[in-house]
C-alpha cells in the first residue's frame, strides 16, 4: 500500500513536471526565477570572503547587508508602476537584466559603506522582477488554467542550489569571486536577451477592470497581515540560510571556506524537491496543512543548526530547513493574490512588499544579535517566530 501510494504520487510529480517543462511561457517564467537565485546563490557563496577582505565583523556585516532591504523597500512600492508603464513582458525582462549587473557590484566594493549602496542597488532590482516574475506566473495560471506557482519557485530553488554549488566549487579551484560574478552576469545577459525575452513578450498581461490596473500596493487587511506575518517568518527562516549558512558553518563550527559554502547548496536541494512537488502535495494536503508542516519542521531543523556540535550536522540542519521554508513562498504568494476586497495584483504587490523585509532585514538583524550573544541566539529568535507563526496559520483565510 505504501509502495503504490509512493508510485502513484511520484508519477503524478513527474507528468507536472513534464507539462510545466514543456509549458513555453511556464518554463521562460521558471528560468526567470532561476536566474534571480543563480545570481543570489552565487553572491551568498563569497559573504565569507567579503566580511574577511574588508575586515568585518559580524555587526558590520549585519548593517552592511542591510542595504538589500533599503533598496527594496524604496523600489517595492513602485513595480507595480513599472509593469502598468512599461507593460509586464518589458518589466520582466529588464528587471532580471538589471538584477544580473546588480550582483556583479558587491564584490567589487573596497569599504563597508559602499558594500552597502552597491546592496541597496541589489536590493531594488531584486524587488522589481521579483513582483514582475511572481505577476508572469499568477497570469498564466489564470489564463491557462495551469497551477506553475510551486514549480516556479522550486526553479528559483534550482538556481540557488546551481549558483552556491558552482561557487563552492569556484572557490576550491581558486578562482576569484570577483571573476566568477562579472562572468556570471554577463552569461545570465546573454541568456535573457537571447532565451528568455522572445517568450517572455508573450506572456498575458494582467487584466483590469478598474482601468488603472490591480497591482498597486495598498494597505493589509486583515487576512493579508496574517499572510504577511507567517510570510515574514518564512522570508526570515529563509534568508538564515542565504546569508549566515556560510558565515556560521565557516566561523561558528570550523568547515573550510569550500564546505561552508555547501550548507546553502543543500538547503537549495531540499526546497527545490519539495517545490516542485508541491503542484502535487499543496491540493492532496490543502494551504493550511502545508503551511503548519511549514512552520513546525522550520521549527525542528533550527534546532539542529543550533545545537549541531560540527559542519556535517549544521549542513544537514539547513539541509532540514530548505523542506521546511518550502512550500510557504508558493502557497502564500498565491493566497495574497486573491484576499477577499483586493484586487489580485494589490495583495500579491502589498504581500511581496512586506514579506521580502524577513528575507532580507532580518538577517543583518541576526547579525547585529550575533556579534554581541552568537548566531545560535539570532537562530533562536527565528524559530520562535515560527512558532509564533503556527496561531496566525490556525487564524487566517486562505
Amino acid at each position: 500500500m505504501p509502495t503504490s501510494f509512493f508510485s502513484r504520487s511520484l508519477t503524478k510529480v513527474t507528468t507536472n513536471l513534464s507539462l510545466f517543462f514543456r509549458h513555453r511561457l511556464a518554463l521562460a517564467t521558471g528560468l526567470t526565477f532561476a536566474a534571480d537565485s543563480l545570481m543570489f546563490g552565487s553572491w551568498v557563496a563569497h559573504i565569507p570572503h567579503v566580511k574577511t577582505a574588508l575586515g568585518m565583523n559580524d555587526a558590520q556585516l549585519g548593517l552592511a547587508l542591510f542595504g538589500i532591504p533599503i533598496g527594496l523597500l524604496i523600489m517595492n512600492p513602485f513595480s507595480a508602476g513599472f509593469i502598468a508603464r512599461f507593460g509586464l513582458a518589458r518589466t520582466t525582462v529588464g528587471g532580471t537584466l538589471a538584477m544580473a549587473v546588480a550582483f556583479a557590484l558587491p564584490i567589487w566594493m573596497p569599504d563597508r559603506w559602499s558594500l552597502m549602496l552597491a546592496l541597496a542597488i541589489v536590493g531594488a532590482a531584486v524587488a522589481l522582477v521579483n513582483v514582475a516574475m511572481n505577476t508572469c506566473a499568477t497570469n498564466i495560471e489564470r489564463a491557462d488554467g495551469v497551477y506553475i506557482m510551486s514549480s516556479c519557485h522550486g526553479m528559483w530553488s534550482l538556481g540557488g542550489m546551481t549558483g552556491s554549488g558552482t561557487a563552492a566549487a569556484l572557490i576550491a579551484a581558486g578562482v576569484s569571486p570577483q571573476i566568477h560574478l562579472t562572468v556570471l552576469a554577463g552569461l545570465v545577459i546573454l541568456a535573457t536577451v537571447t532565451g528568455l525575452r522572445p517568450a517572455l513578450m508573450k506572456v498575458p498581461e494582467e487584466r483590469s477592470s478598474g482601468g488603472g490596473g490591480g497591482s498597486k500596493f495598498t494597505l493589509p487587511n486583515r487576512d493579508l497581515l496574517l499572510m504577511i506575518f507567517i510570510g515574514l517568518t518564512v522570508s526570515l527562516s529563509e534568508g538564515v540560510a542565504f546569508d549566515w549558512s556560510a558565515v556560521y558553518l565557516r566561523d561558528d563550527l570550523g568547515a573550510r571556506a569550500q564546505i561552508a559554502a555547501l550548507g546553502f547548496t543543500c538547503f537549495s536541494m531540499t526546497m527545490m524537491a519539495m517545490r516542485f512537488t508541491g503542484d502535487i502535495l499543496i491540493p492532496r494536503f490543502g494551504e493550511r496543512n502545508m503551511l503548519f508542516f511549514s512552520a513546525l519542521f522550520t521549527i525542528l531543523a533550527l534546532l539542529v543548526v543550533i545545537v549541531a556540535p560540527n559542519p556535517a550536522t549544521g549542513i544537514f540542519g539547513f539541509l532540514m530547513l530548505g523542506a521546511g521554508v518550502a512550500l510557504g513562498a508558493p502557497i502564500l504568494f498565491n493566497a495574497a493574490a486573491r484576499v477577499p476586497g483586493l484586487a489580485p495584483g494589490a495583495g500579491l504587490a502589498t504581500y511581496a512588499t512586506f514579506s521580502f523585509i524577513g528575507f532580507l532585514a532580518g538577517p543583518p538583524v541576526i547579525g547585529f544579535v550575533g556579534e554581541k550573544y552568537g548566531l545560535h541566539i539570532g537562530f533562536v529568535l527565528v524559530a520562535v517566530l515560527a512558532l509564533l507563526s503556527v496561531a496566525a496559520i490556525r487564524r487566517v483565510k486562505l
